[in-house]
C-alpha cells in the first residue's frame, strides 16, 4: 500500500507575482527555446515590450519606435506619452497593473492586460525602464523582477517617450541566441498593420505605404500570382487576397490589434467561407470549397473590442464578438468580403475568370486524384496502426494536454539504427519519431499526385496532417535528421524538395528544421565534449589534461541512446529552414533539383575553388 503523503498548512505557499512567472514561464510566454524557432519565448519577449510602444502609436503618439540589439541585451525606445512617472515600478511588477483596463484609454489594445512587461521584467537578468513626460524622467532597474534601483523623478530635456533594456535570464533560456531573420520578420509585420509607423531595427528603417499588400508582396513572387493582389478595407478591417501558380494548399496571414495569429481562429474561420459564399453566388455554382480555397494566398486584419485569445501568447483569436455594437466577427466578414469582394470580381471580369479557371483546374485535379486518395488514407491509417512508420509521442495519443503542441516535434530520420536510437532516447511526452526507408523520390516537377502514390510521402503527408493545409499541423516542430555525411546531405535536400513542392508554408511558418548533431566526441577519464567542428575539437582537446580519446561519429546510428539524449533534450541545436525571398520557389528548385547539371556543376566548382583558395591562404 502506497504511504500516505501529510497534507498539511505547511504545504500551502503563496508565490509572489515574479515568483509565478519563473516558476511557470509557459504559462506566460509559451515555449522556452533556445531561438532557433520564431515562438521561442526570446522572441515574445521582445513583442510583450513592443506591443506597448504600438499601442501608444495606434493612439496617435509617437510615429517612429526603436529597437536594437547588442548580444543578448534588447532596447526598445518609443516617443510615445510615457508611463506616467509616479507608477512606473507599479507597471512592469505589479501584477493587474496597467492603462489597458481603462478602454477610453486602450479600445482596441494590443499589449495584455497589466502581464506583459511583467512576465519580461521577472524573466530577465537585468531589466531597466526610462519614462520621460512633461519633460521629467524616472528610471527603475530590476535584476529577475527584484527591484534594484528607484530612481527620482527628474527634469529632463529628452523626447517623450519610453525606453525599456532587457537581457533575458539564461539560467531560463539557457544558451540561447537571437536570429535577426525572426525579429526582423515580426517588425514588418507590426509595420504592414501600422501604415505610417516607421519601425527602425539596429539602424535599418521599416515603413509600409501598403499595408496587408506590402505583406503579401514580400511572401509571394511577382511571377507566382495568379493575378494582381485584391485589397480591401475598412473600418476595423483589411484583406489583401491573390493566388499561387507555385503551390497547392491554402497560406493565411491572420491578425487581430495587430497580434499575428498564427494559428488562427474565429476569424479566419469566417474568412474562409466567405471566400467560399461569395464565389459561389458570384459564379452561380455551388463549387467545393476546396476547389475554391486551393491556392490562396490571402491576409487580414481586423480590430476587436477586449479580443478573448485561447492561449497567454494570443495565438488563436477565441472571440465570437466585434463588440462596441457591431454584429457577429463571423458576421462581420462575411457582410464585408460579400459586399467588398463581390464588387471587386465584377468590376475585373479578368481576374474573376482567372479564379475560374483556377477553380476548374482544381476540381478536375481532385476528381483524378479521388480513388488514389482514398487509398492512400486507407494505407495511412494501417501504417500508423501497425506502427511501422511513426512513433507517436503522447501529446497526439491523448494522454497530455494540447497546451503542449508547441513544444511537439517529429524528427524524420534515415535507416533502423538512427531512429532506433532517438526513439529511445527522445521525450516520449513531446517528440515523435517517423522512419524513411532509403532515399526519397526527388519530387520537383512531379504533381501532387505523386504524394498519394509514393509512399513515404504519403505517410509522411498523414503523419503531419497537411493534405488540407497546416492549419492542423500536428507537429510545431519538423526536424530533418540525417547524417553528416553526402547522403545524409542528399536525404536533406530531397525532402526540403518536397516540402518546397507541395507544401512551402511549412517552411514559409518556420516550422522546418536540421537536427545539428556532434561529430567528433573528445573525453578523458573525467570529463566528455561532444564537438559540432573541428574547431570544437581542437578547443576540447586543449582543456583537457593529458591524451584524450577521440571519436569521429560516421553516422547517427553509431550515437547510443544514453548519448543521444544530450543532443535532442534542452540543449538540442537545430538549424532552421528559411526561404530568401529574392529567390522565388519555382527558380530555387529548378536549379538545384532540375535538369540544369552544367550550371549546376560550374556552380559547385566555382564554389568548391574558394573553399581551396581560403584554406591555402590559411
Amino acid at each position: 500500500m502506497a504511504k500516505e503523503t501529510k497534507y498539511t498548512e505547511d504545504n500551502i505557499r503563496s508565490l509572489d507575482w515574479k515568483e509565478h512567472i519563473r516558476m511557470r514561464p509557459g504559462m506566460y510566454i509559451g515555449k522556452l527555446g533556445d531561438g532557433s524557432a520564431p515562438d521561442d519565448g526570446i522572441y515574445i519577449l521582445i513583442k510583450e515590450v513592443l506591443d506597448n510602444s504600438i499601442d501608444e502609436y495606434v493612439m496617435g503618439a509617437g510615429k517612429t519606435i526603436e529597437i536594437a540589439v547588442r548580444d543578448k541585451t534588447i532596447t526598445v525606445r518609443d516617443y510615445g506619452r510615457g508611463i506616467p512617472l509616479g507608477k512606473v515600478v507599479d507597471v512592469v511588477s505589479k501584477m493587474n497593473t496597467g492603462g489597458k483596463y481603462d478602454s477610453k484609454a486602450f479600445k482596441k489594445s494590443v499589449g495584455l492586460n497589466g502581464v506583459g512587461t511583467k512576465a519580461v521584467n521577472a524573466l530577465s537578468i537585468n531589466f531597466r525602464v526610462q519614462s520621460v513626460r512633461d519633460s521629467k524622467t524616472k528610471v527603475a532597474e530590476f535584476e529577475r523582477g527584484e527591484l534594484v534601483m528607484d530612481g527620482k523623478i527628474e527634469k529632463s530635456s529628452l523626447r517623450k517617450g519610453t525606453k525599456v533594456s532587457f537581457t533575458p535570464d539564461d539560467t531560463i533560456f539557457g544558451k540561447f541566441k537571437y536570429r535577426n531573420e525572426y525579429i526582423i520578420k515580426m517588425i514588418k509585420n507590426y509595420v504592414y498593420l501600422n501604415t505610417g509607423l516607421t519601425i527602425i531595427f539596429n539602424g535599418e528603417k521599416y515603413f509600409s505605404e501598403n499595408g496587408l499588400k506590402d505583406l503579401l508582396d514580400e511572401n509571394i513572387a511577382e511571377e507566382s500570382k495568379l493575378f494582381p493582389i485584391v485589397h480591401l478595407l475598412a473600418e476595423d478591417i483589411e484583406v489583401a487576397i491573390t493566388y499561387s501558380k507555385a503551390q497547392y494548399n491554402e497560406e493565411y496571414h491572420s491578425f487581430v490589434n495587430g497580434q499575428h495569429t498564427t494559428q488562427g481562429g474565429t476569424h479566419q474561420n469566417a474568412f474562409r467561407e466567405s471566400i467560399v459564399k461569395t464565389i459561389r453566388d458570384f459564379f452561380g455554382k455551388n463549387y467545393d470549397a476546396s476547389d475554391i480555397r486551393k491556392s490562396i494566398v490571402a491576409a487580414i486584419s481586423i480590430k476587436v473590442m477586449e479580443p478573448v485569445f485561447e492561449s497567454q501568447t494570443k495565438t488563436k483569436l477565441g472571440s465570437t464578438e466585434m463588440g462596441g455594437g457591431l454584429p457577429t466577427v463571423r458576421t462581420f466578414i462575411n457582410d464585408f468580403i460579400k459586399q467588398k469582394f463581390d464588387n471587386y470580381l465584377h468590376k475585373n471580369p479578368d481576374t474573376a475568370s482567372k479564379i475560374q479557371q483556377k477553380i476548374l483546374q482544381a476540381e478536375r485535379e481532385r476528381k483524378d486524384l479521388s480513388g488514389i486518395r482514398k487509398l492512400a488514407r486507407d494505407r495511412a491509417k494501417k501504417a500508423n496502426l501497425h506502427n511501422k512508420k511513426l512513433r507517436d509521442c503522447r501529446v497526439h495519443l491523448g494522454d497530455m494536454k494540447k497546451e503542449n503542441h508547441l513544444d511537439t516535434t517529429l524528427f524524420i530520420t534515415e535507416g533502423d539504427s538512427a531512429s532506433g536510437s532517438i526513439t529511445k532516447s527522445r521525450n516520449v511526452n513531446t517528440q515523435a519519431v517517423f522512419s524513411l526507408k532509403g532515399k526519397p523520390l526527388n519530387s520537383y516537377g512531379l504533381t501532387k499526385k505523386i504524394v498519394y502514390e509514393n509512399e513515404e510521402f504519403n505517410l509522411l503527408q498523414a503523419a503531419l496532417n497537411i493534405e488540407d493545409g497546416i492549419e492542423n499541423l500536428r507537429y510545431n516542430n519538423i526536424v530533418i535528421a540525417t547524417d553528416a555525411d553526402v547522403d545524409g546531405m542528399h536525404i536533406r535536400l530531397l525532402l526540403i524538395t518536397f516540402f518546397l513542392q507541395f507544401f512551402p508554408e511549412v517552411i514559409k511558418e518556420g516550422h522546418l528544421y536540421i537536427l545539428e548533431t556532434p561529430l567528433f566526441r573528445v573525453r578523458d577519464k573525467k570529463t566528455t565534449h561532444y564537438c559540432y567542428s573541428e574547431e570544437e575539437k581542437q578547443n576540447a582537446i586543449q582543456s583537457l589534461r593529458g591524451k584524450p580519446e577521440i571519436t569521429r561519429f560516421k553516422g547517427l546510428g553509431e550515437i547510443s541512446p544514453n548519448e543521444f539524449v544530450h543532443f535532442i533534450g534542452k540543449d538540442m541545436r537545430l538549424d532552421p529552414v528559411m526561404l530568401d525571398k529574392d529567390k522565388p520557389i519555382p527558380e530555387l528548385l529548378e536549379f538545384y533539383m532540375g535538369k540544369n547539371t552544367p550550371q549546376r556543376q560550374k556552380f559547385i566548382i566555382e564554389n568548391l575553388k574558394v573553399e581551396v583558395d581560403l584554406v591555402e591562404e590559411s
